[in-house]
């Protein structure tokens, strides 16, 4: 069978340099969007293994379209420096892989691939985009794959996929759709006022733009005038969406086939751009693109002895481990492997051995595995966690399976392979799932002794075993507890604030003078900056900007302004939160947020379904949320409790600058002490607005900041906040000088540490980018800082959890939110309670000045402030 693989060159790049934080190679080149790409185009060639293999791109920015709608992509923004100097370089990685890399003059992407997807030659035409457009050639020998986020969520788009996602549509009927409704992205006009539901009820009605021309008279109303009157355009965007299936492309089947790469062209060409984790990704075989040979698995009776050191791996079908059962299991060891169901779990030598302190249990997700076995009625007391350990190594490419065994170089069983992807998602035949299962175990089995030997490398051992593994079991407990909601407080609110709401939009459209669709930014365009007369901030591609930053610049120039700022603010606590929040409490009236401990680069939890550290406490109503959140038990209360200017205490500390410290040393107000050195007055004499310009100063020393930010910050004149600046650095010089070391220590070894040594690579602090470079230098300032904070917590999390396992008291952690702590616990135990947190938290870490800790408590989070 031939099968054909084509790839929309200049969509997937950009989509990559979108995605993908800035990196660049040792000569300073931008690589973020090469490496992306060149991530996907591994992984498509080890899934679809394609006979024949083209990449198209735009040869340049005029088109044949141009001649017809000379606006045609009118309004786009240039694309980025950073951007465009990488795409010679994507071109050079396809030549490499022997990949037949294709444009046109005068012609798009877009048109190479729909007339090659057309030929008779192939059997199978598979198309990799993220522009919607090519949706229209699929077939019933063409697929799509859609990007979605990022480059690895794709969607699979065939005849069956288009006609659920466009209301029965078929997929010839796109080019109609885009007549209709236009598109933004390229400037397509379409007819004004329709949407994508607008344009499908049209289509389902009428076929085509010409069908709905012919029945006009069936319209009625303001449809009828806008239709009509838009013929032309509706008639022209539907030429322009067309994709043309005959352009004189000169490109012969053989040209398009794809042979086994040689990996010799393709190895010194990744090393040249320290592609170092993707070497181990390329093939072993130079003669043949052969599937990695599948991994000889001994299938054993258990045997308590072989459980001294092993590994237990669970899995399911989907990620939510509160809802989703295991599909199977596999318990690995060098003795061989068991595989079977849930009842696996059950037999007394599995029980003892999960439930022996002495024997670590390696798993690829601890945090998971212990919840798994808690909804079994089993308790996992040790073990060791993959993902936590190699998540310290701080790996590009983020912490997952894929890229620790990527940077080990060693070859992993194809997840998508066994299961399908996306909602196609399916539990395999018992023998391929078991035999994935105990691949998937030797595998982690392997991998875990390489990342432990690369932590003592590092000098981290200590880091993942008193900090990051024993904290896996906290979080554990505490997604386990969650969280109760007053629903009827939610409901109350949302009550509450759909009239705000309402009563906003009217007093908008009142001084508007009509009304208008407030969340559309072209509509309300049209009315701030043609209607009113407001001053336009800036353009984008699409019309007039109305983003919050330009609104805040308007906001002294019409009371309008302030309205809808309050609205949208009000708009998003209703959708994202109010009514969020009821929808993830589960049966027993709790919400179970999630912990992510292997996301961020500083060290920081992450709060996921929902997220409950991004709540908005800046308005009165976001913070009127937290009243929603109780305790679980009747004569029990909540007790919040958070650290007292830790990052300051921090600076101090690794700063050693003398008057920092006798600030802190001494209980006094940081920002007032800041304000009187700063401004040369007493203490006494220092004024509010000093204090705000002191504190200001104080935070944004810590990230870096420039003259320009503070004097947004402040209002002031950049000269001003320059000024300020350097007298601060004059008075407080060893803050100046911790500054200037932690940025020749990224220069010298290309990552900074924590005090309790975290890294964090920046292999842009030598890049020739003045931008990148000077994030890369924020960065190193900020992280030593930001990234002890986040150990500070987490390290006071474990001392608290300890300290109440051995105490009687019933009280128990929560929430985490940043420096805050959240418990529950009854109201007679809230004295022992304070006194035991803060002596935990006081005492976690020993730093040259005193950690504080202050809490409060209240019947619901928010009568804990």
């Amino acid at each position: 069978m031939n099968k054909l693989l084509l790839l929309d060159g200049n969509s997937l790049t950009y989509r990559a340099f979108f995605a993908l934080p800035p990196m660049t190679d040792a000569s300073g080149r931008n690589t973020n969007a090469v490496y992306g790409f060149t991530m996907m185009l591994l992984k498509l060639m080890e899934d679809e293994r394609p006979t024949h293999f083209a990449v198209a791109f735009d040869a340049s920015k005029k088109t044949f379209r141009h001649d017809t709608y000379a606006d045609y992509k009118g309004g786009r923004e240039k694309t980025p420096g950073e951007l465009r100097e990488q795409f010679p370089i994507v071109r050079e990685i396809c030549e490499a892989f022997g990949i037949q890399v294709l444009e046109l003059d005068n012609y798009e992407a877009d048109d190479i691939i729909g007339t090659l997807s057309k030929r008779d030659e192939f059997d199978n035409v598979t198309i990799v985009t993220g522009d919607k457009d090519l949706l229209q050639l699929i077939d019933d020998r063409v697929t799509v794959y859609l990007t979605k986020r990022g480059i690895t969520d794709v969607e699979t788009m065939d005849e069956t996929a288009f006609k659920e996602r466009y209301d029965g549509l078929n997929p010839r009927q796109m080019i109609d759709l885009k007549g209709l409704m236009g598109d933004k992205s390229d400037n397509i006009p379409g007819i004004p006022g329709v949407g994508e539901k607008t344009a499908l009820k049209l289509l389902n009605a009428y076929g085509s733009v010409e069908g709905l021309y012919a029945h006009t008279a069936e319209l009625k109303g303001k449809q009828k005038e806008k239709v009509e009157a838009n013929e032309h355009e509706a008639k022209l965007s539907k030429q322009l969406a067309t994709i043309h299936t005959d352009v004189p492309i000169e490109v012969d089947v053989d040209q398009l086939a794809f042979h086994p790469y040689d990996v010799s062209k393709v190895k010194p060409l990744f090393m040249s751009l320290q592609f170092k984790s993707l070497i181990g990704k390329l093939q072993t075989d130079e003669d043949a693109v052969e599937p990695a040979p599948r991994q000889e698995v001994t299938h054993i009776e258990l045997d308590a002895q072989d459980l001294s050191r092993a590994v237990l791996f669970l899995e399911q079908l989907r990620e939510d481990y509160f809802e989703e059962p295991m599909i199977g299991v596999a318990i690995a060891s060098s003795a061989g492997v068991t595989v079977g169901d849930a009842s696996l779990l059950k037999t007394d030598i599995v029980k003892e051995w999960l439930a022996d302190e002495a024997r670590r249990t390696i798993c690829l997700d601890a945090k998971q595995t212990i919840i798994q076995l808690k909804r079994n009625g089993l308790t996992l007391v040790g073990y060791e966690d993959l993902l936590v350990a190699g998540y310290l190594l701080n790996l590009s490419g983020g912490t997952t399976l894929d890229s620790i065994a990527a940077h080990f170089e060693h070859t992993l069983p194809e997840d998508d392979a066994v299961y399908g992807k996306g909602a196609k998602r399916h539990i395999p035949e018992r023998d391929v799932l078991e035999q994935h299962l105990a691949e998937k175990a030797m595998a982690i089995l392997s991998l875990f002794d390489h990342v432990a030997a690369a932590l003592v490398e590092n000098e981290q051992t200590s880091l993942y075993e008193d900090l990051e593994r024993p904290l896996v079991s906290v979080l554990a407990e505490m997604e386990w507890a969650g969280i109760h909601i007053d629903v009827a407080t939610l409901q109350a609110m949302e009550q509450d604030l759909g009239g705000r709401i309402e009563q906003l939009e009217s007093e908008i459209h009142h001084l508007a003078g009509e009304a208008f669709n407030i969340n559309s930014p072209k509509q309300l365009g049209v009315i701030l900056f043609e209607k009113l007369a407001l001053p336009p901030v800036k353009k984008t591609k699409t019309g007039y900007s109305t983003a919050a930053d330009v609104l805040e610049k308007l906001a002294p120039l019409h009371p309008i302004i302030e309205h809808i700022m309050h609205y949208r603010e009000l708009g998003k606590l209703q959708s994202t939160y109010v009514e969020g929040l009821q929808k993830v409490v589960k049966e027993d009236g709790k919400i179970h947020t999630r912990y992510t401990q292997t996301l961020t680069q500083t060290g920081r939890l992450s709060s996921v379904n929902p997220n409950l550290q991004n709540i908005p406490i800046r308005l009165e109503e976001g913070r009127r949320i937290r009243k929603a959140f109780t305790a679980s038990e009747p004569g029990w209360v909540l007790y919040a409790v958070d650290y007292s200017q830790i990052e300051l205490r921090i600076m101090s500390h690794m700063s050693q600058d003398e008057k920092m410290l006798d600030a802190f040393l001494h209980d006094e107000d940081i920002h007032t002490s800041t304000a009187a050195n700063v401004f040369k007055v007493a203490k006494e004499d220092v004024t509010s607005l000093m204090r705000r310009q002191a504190k200001a100063v104080n935070f944004g020393i810590i990230y870096g900041i420039s003259d320009y930010g503070l004097s947004q910050n402040l209002g002031i004149s950049r000269k001003e906040a320059q000024t300020f600046i350097d007298t601060y650095f004059e008075q407080f010089p060893g803050v100046k000088r911790f500054m200037d070391e932690a940025i020749e220590r990224a220069r010298e070894h290309g990552y900074v540490e924590t005090m309790l040594k975290r890294r964090r690579n920046i292999p842009d602090i030598h890049s020739r980018n003045f931008n990148l470079r000077g994030f890369a230098e924020r960065t190193a300032i900020n992280t030593p800082i930001q990234g002890t904070a986040a150990d500070i917590i987490k390290k006071a999390m474990i001392d608290v959890d300890q300290a109440l396992r051995t105490s009687t008291l019933q009280s128990k952690l929560l929430l985490q939110v940043h420096d805050e702590l959240i418990f529950e616990g009854p109201k007679e135990e809230t004295e022992a309670l304070e006194k035991l947190v803060k002596q935990a938290m006081e005492h976690t870490i020993q730093l040259d000045v005193p950690l504080r800790a202050d809490g409060s408590f209240g019947e619901t989070w928010f009568d804990t402030k």
